[in-house]
């Protein structure tokens, strides 16, 4: 699979390294299931054909619904990059996490979490676990306090979720050493090769292995033999151009679909792998996506329906832009085939995790753990009072959910008192009708959890802080 480039980088940054991890704090317990987290970037709802759709299909993640649970009202913990995965690994909402946006550290990097802050990984440690990330970052520059080889014991890909607009990246990162590609590899292959040698080195002892995949965003780059079956389907395409950093492309069309056919045969080696090595049965594998459909390098989310009966895209906080897919699949604990509607939410995850590894979950979060809806026990599932989030950009927004209402204020720089919009997702998930002259007494209850769910942030102000700059 990988090209000569990148097999002689091998040669001078062996990944055999993995079988030297780094000593954790607390023995494993052989109890402990690993617990593999696959982030797409940008997927909507409707972009895989277990949520609908249609033009295209996603076999392998559809195997894993038809073998797991399929959740229909999960969100993401942003609807852009950065604050999505600093939700992730904190399980706090952006009313109280660090990262807030996508801010930009020059030549590379985003905005960073502070030297001391909790994260999944570093928890998982001291539970035992062998921590792996593989893919895209977003959190911090390389060689900062918020490397991302300051929380995993292994990493290897995009630092930048910048130079990730391209799939023919000059270098990628092994924990702090720059491998060098020259623009001439997908970065897909030597990102999954790490993943699969990460899985392989640990399948004795567990392990954690976050998977944040930089498919579909943005630039429409695939091989060509995943696109060429599109061509011929959708050839009145075949002379728009698609353009974003990287090789312009034709037809954006096919490489879309395609790049979604690649990304799900990825899915399709690490169950494949799991299961080689007799581990499938001690293994939670979820699937879910940072933020909604974005509207970049000629992508055509109308065209696919890529936000389902949703209303809006990437940056927005209607839920096209943050309701998000997941499946969670464990063989012989998760019941095969299932649906549920718990409300939940990424900040969820760490919860989650820590419930599995048998690790003290920190006091001081907004998840909750959604261990007794994946084990089919609802009737023990605690529930959100309501979910939270905040987007200091794009004029300023926030938005929040509680049971089938949902509450979204826009124009908040310009107008911080702006009217609440108020959705009954229960009979409009379009959220296309809004009733708040209706219901004022419900308006006025999700004012006040808007207010209490905020903490002003001098990095990312919403309110009283803010710069001036829009």
């Amino acid at each position: 699979m990988l090209t000569h480039v990148f097999r002689m980088t091998l040669s001078v940054v062996s990944f055999a390294v993995l079988a030297c991890l780094t000593t954790t704090l607390q023995a494993a317990d052989s109890s402990q299931p690993n617990i593999v987290y696959i982030l797409l970037d940008d997927a909507g709802y409707g972009d895989l054909s277990c949520y609908g759709q249609k033009l295209f299909k996603t076999p392998n993640i559809d195997q894993m619904a038809a073998e797991g649970l399929k959740f229909t009202d999960h969100y993401s913990g942003s609807t852009v990059c950065a604050p999505t995965r600093c939700c992730l690994m904190t399980g706090l909402h952006t009313g109280h996490t660090v990262v807030r946006g996508n801010r930009e550290i020059q030549p590379e990097g985003q905005a960073p979490m502070p030297a001391d802050i909790v994260t999944l990984p570093r928890i998982l440690q001291k539970a035992g676990y062998q921590t792996g990330m593989f893919g895209k970052w977003g959190l911090g520059s390389p060689g900062s306090v918020s490397d991302p080889a300051e929380h995993f014991n292994k990493f290897f890909g995009y630092n930048c979720q910048r130079q990730a607009h391209t799939y023919y990246p000059d270098y990628l990162w092994h924990d702090r050493e720059k491998v060098q590609f020259g623009g001439k590899v997908y970065s897909g292959y030597p990102i999954q090769e790490a993943t699969l040698n990460f899985i392989k080195a640990n399948k004795d002892k567990p392990f954690f292995c976050y998977v944040p995949m930089t498919i579909p965003h943005a630039a429409m780059h695939v091989p060509e033999k995943y696109a060429a079956p599109f061509r011929k389907k959708f050839p009145q395409f075949e002379n728009k151009v698609g353009k974003y950093k990287g090789p312009n492309i034709k037809n954006p069309a096919a490489c879309f679909a395609g790049m979604m056919t690649f990304m799900d045969e990825q899915v399709g080696e690490i169950l494949t792998l799991l299961k080689e090595l007799k581990i499938d049965d001690n293994t939670l594998v979820m699937l879910t996506s940072d933020n909604g459909p974005h509207l970049e390098g000629g992508h055509m989310p109308g065209f696919f329906d890529s936000n389902g009966p949703l209303r809006g895209h990437k940056r927005d906080l209607t839920d096209g832009g943050i309701r998000a897919p997941l499946i969670a699949r464990w063989p012989g604990r998760i019941k095969a085939g299932t649906t549920t509607a718990h409300i939940a939410a990424h900040w969820d995850l760490l919860p989650t995790a820590c419930e599995l590894a048998k690790a003290s979950t920190p006091d001081d979060i907004d998840g909750i753990s959604y261990v007794p809806t994946l084990l089919g026990k609802p009737s023990v599932q605690k529930p959100h009072e309501y979910l939270y989030w905040e987007f200091p950009s794009r004029g300023g927004k926030q938005a929040v959910r509680m049971g089938k209402w949902k509450g979204v204020r826009e124009n908040l720089f310009k107008d911080p008192n702006a009217p609440l919009q108020l959705y009954n997702l229960s009979k409009d998930i379009g959220e296309k009708n809004n009733i708040a002259d209706k219901h004022p007494e419900k308006v006025a209850q999700l004012e006040d959890l808007l207010k209490e769910a905020h903490v002003e942030s001098y990095v990312f102000p919403l309110f009283s802080l803010r710069s001036g700059k829009k």
